[in-house]
């Protein structure tokens, strides 16, 4: 019983808070684009792409807690956008939810010839936590014990997920569609994969709204009337994979007629096009440029002074 708890822990918590606390309106909110007036919405679109690349890169080749550091500076530029403070804590309890599902998902995993490059100690001196049913080794390809390191490690490698979410989102919240692309066309991307990014740029808020908008006619149409209130989330969980099917088709269908359109009105008829707007670089581009710089410097002395990626993450 324990470890059907500790297996439906590491999977339905992070789903629940996904869709109860967070909510489908709260991703919406740090997935879709609001105008500005901060330096992060003055910022060239090239800028912020670079600047999610540079933190990737970072995050991927250092110890975990630079990846940690990372993170959580990302997470206060949050506060400098339209309603900051609310999309600070949208994106906080995000965080939250992406360490628990990336935890849960790695430690059961994690062999001992594995942490013992991690933690270089005798596995007898590991700290069990819970030791595993014969089914779960043998179905699910868990490890026979799980220990205190391999909870660590799985924390300490979501950190690498974690800085690449919060960075990319930025780019999300504070672009137009229309300067990416522009961006794009200047430095000769091919439009096949710019127009392909416009279309996942535009389509992730979307995603999430039409989930919400049939997820809430469900209950409108009766779904749990009548039943406790502690089966909600269970109901709304239901609500949420009955919704699905029914998005994924609404999607497809606008894809097919936004292709349809661009066809119609030459999208790409000549390999390059024509700009009515510049979208120039400013003191603030230079400013992130300057701080990417200081980025790559700081990657190549931590693995420089032994805190590169290939020290394994130690916890202590």
């Amino acid at each position: 019983m324990i470890s059907l708890f500790l297996f439906f822990y590491g999977v339905a918590l992070p789903i629940g808070l996904l869709l109860t606390v967070l909510g489908l309106k709260g991703l919406m909110e740090i997935t879709r684009y609001e105008s500005g007036k901060t330096f992060l919405y003055k910022l060239n679109p090239l800028t912020k792409v670079f600047f999610g690349i540079v933190v990737m890169s970072v995050a991927a080749v250092t110890i975990w807690w630079i990846g940690a550091i990372l993170t959580l500076v990302t997470m206060f530029l949050y506060l400098t956008l339209n309603d900051g403070k609310k999309k600070f804590a949208y994106i906080t309890l995000l965080v939250f939810i992406t360490i628990i599902g990336s935890t849960w998902s790695i430690a059961p995993y994690t062999p001992n010839s594995v942490l013992q490059m991690v933690f270089p100690c005798p596995t007898s001196s590991y700290t069990v936590v819970w030791v595993w049913p014969s089914y779960f080794v043998n179905i699910m390809g868990y490890e026979p014990q799980l220990t205190l390191q391999a909870l660590i490690y799985g924390a300490q490698i979501s950190f690498r997920i974690t800085s690449v979410l919060v960075s990319s989102l930025l780019l999300i919240l504070t672009t137009t569609t229309s300067d990416i692309f522009r961006m794009f066309s200047k430095v000769k991307v091919p439009l096949a994969i710019t127009f392909s990014i416009l279309v996942g740029v535009k389509t992730v808020p979307r995603i999430f709204e039409i989930l919400d908008t049939s997820v809430k006619m469900q209950f409108i149409r009766g779904l749990g009337y009548g039943k406790p209130r502690v089966l909600y989330p269970l109901y709304f969980f239901y609500a949420g994979l009955m919704a699905i099917i029914p998005s994924m088709v609404y999607l497809l269908r606008g894809a097919k007629n936004l292709a349809i359109s661009v066809d119609t009105r030459g999208f790409r008829a000549y390999e390059s096009r024509t700009m009515l707007v510049n979208l120039p670089f400013t003191k603030y581009d230079y400013a992130m440029f300057a701080v990417m710089i200081g980025l790559i410097i700081l990657a190549v002395l931590a693995n420089i002074y032994g805190f590169g990626r290939s020290i394994p993450y130690v916890g202590y």
